[in-house]
């Protein structure tokens, strides 16, 4: 069976009726895959307080990194079936570290997506090592210098350089990836133009750094140009839609939890994103709220495990 077809049978299971309701736990652990204060963090905090409040019941954070997610979203795959964990993550541990090595589940078997929360857009921003001001205007300059253009991500096997790889394909550059250990260290060696291109998620900490002219925005990864800043396409305007790819979060419980439970998660989860209180902790980061059905979820889900598969067969891509 393939990944589209389990991940939909998967939903499609946990959608349906079943004859007996099972009362929603009075506590319940949600496992967020990342450290405490990160945008992630912060939003997740925010969305436990919220169901709590419309559930009845007490949600608990539990704060599990490491290991790109997989460690979080492990143990969210070996907890008790009885509607009492929930996790919070990106879609990477499912659809992008199974395609790098062993994980520890089956990505496809022992998680059970329950509700898209949002998406936390990769912009493409140029240095002041590089007078580029737009995006084709980098891809001929990249033609023109082969390996010239260096392009800094957070790290191999990260979203950005996914999407750097994807582009050096399509476009057929030869572009030099710079690949860091995290975050911070890249956006100082950034805003000292120690390269020309860095790609990295929407956030707080690079915002101020757009509005004062340090790093010019060239493209954004998401389904649609931000609101922050209209003017900047998104890859699939520029024609690299296989590269449009944005950080997806969501809610997921063990594969096992009762049906009922996961469909009452997914329409209070819905209803929380629904608050102006949490859509405004979401926007003003620039991380944009979804939403929507288990279903549709699991079947974003699922194309992005083979688009996935595509990229990192094609490049060789090895976690380090």
């Amino acid at each position: 069976m393939s990944c589209r077809k389990a991940w939909a049978a998967m939903v499609l299971f946990a959608a349906a009726s079943v004859a007996q309701a099972q009362a929603v736990p009075k506590t319940i652990r949600m496992v967020v895959a990342y450290p405490t204060g990160g945008v992630s963090d912060i939003v997740a905090r925010a969305l436990a307080d919220k169901l709590g409040a419309q559930l009845g019941s007490t949600v608990v954070v539990e704060n599990k990194a490491g290991a790109s997610g997989t460690i979080g979203m492990d143990a969210v795959a070996k907890a008790a079936p009885d509607g009492a964990t929930l996790g919070f993550s990106a879609i990477s541990p499912l659809v992008l570290n199974p395609h790098l090595g062993k994980s520890p589940f089956d990505p496809q078997k022992d998680i059970a997506p329950v509700a898209s929360v949002m998406y936390s857009p990769v912009l493409l921003l140029a240095t002041e090592a590089t007078g580029t001001r737009n995006f084709r205007t980098l891809i001929d300059d990249a033609r023109a210098r082969p390996g010239a253009v260096r392009w800094a991500t957070s790290g191999q096997a990260s979203l950005g350089h996914i999407v750097l790889e994807e582009l050096r394909a399509t476009a057929k550059v030869d572009i030099t990836h710079v690949p860091y250990k995290g975050g911070a260290q890249q956006m100082n060696d950034a805003l000292g133009a120690q390269f020309e291109i860095l790609s990295i998620n929407a956030g707080p900490a690079v915002a101020p750094h757009i509005r004062s002219g340090k790093l010019r925005p060239l493209a954004v990864g998401a389904p649609a140009r931000l609101e922050s800043l209209p003017k900047v396409p998104t890859l699939g305007e520029l024609g690299y839609p296989e590269a449009n790819l944005t950080s997806l979060f969501g809610v997921f419980a063990p594969a096992a939890t009762p049906p009922i439970l996961i469909a009452k998660y997914n329409a209070e989860i819905n209803k929380a994103l629904a608050s102006p209180e949490l859509r405004a902790k979401l926007t003003a980061t620039d991380n944009v709220p979804t939403g929507g059905g288990a279903e549709a979820f699991a079947d974003e889900i699922a194309a992005e495990y083979e688009n996935n598969a595509r990229i990192v067969k094609a490049a060789g891509i090895k976690m380090d």
